[in-house]
């Protein structure tokens, strides 16, 4: 799996970089996406306290960042100790990715398939082909 630590490759396609609290669908997303054709990459953002971490590794061309409740978190985890203040601190420190995000998908109601075609179709409005890079035209 292509993860935000590994280095790009020279002349590699734009980056579709994915972000979001444990849980979210980060590494499921990403690998659809790269199944699909786009340079994705999950990144753990909400463990770093260095708020532009995922714009300082390998800079996307496109930020999707996923959204999850703690209610579901806890159901994919398996475990009940998973806290609203653990939470609360991945959201802060996501909070930058936020504000910069080009779209951000709730993942609470929807299964993996459904937010990856969201995603895709958002890719495809935006003008970026599977490639990674604009689409011509």
């Amino acid at each position: 799996m292509t993860s935000d630590g590994e280095p790009a490759s020279p002349g590699a396609a734009a980056i579709i970089k994915v972000v979001g609290p444990c849980k979210s669908g980060k590494s499921t997303l990403a690998a659809g996406l790269r199944a699909a054709g786009y340079a994705a990459r999950p990144c753990s953002q909400e463990h770093s306290e260095v708020p532009a971490m995922w714009q300082r590794i390998h800079p996307p061309a496109c930020l999707i960042l996923l959204e999850v409740s703690l209610e579901t978190v806890r159901a994919r985890v398996e475990r009940s100790d998973w806290s609203a203040d653990l939470l609360a601190t991945q959201q802060r420190r996501l909070a930058h990715a936020r504000q910069h995000a080009d779209l951000i998908v709730a993942t609470d109601q929807a299964s993996p398939q459904e937010v990856l075609a969201q995603v895709i179709a958002f890719l495809e409005a935006r003008g970026l082909s599977r490639g990674g890079g604009p689409v011509a035209g």
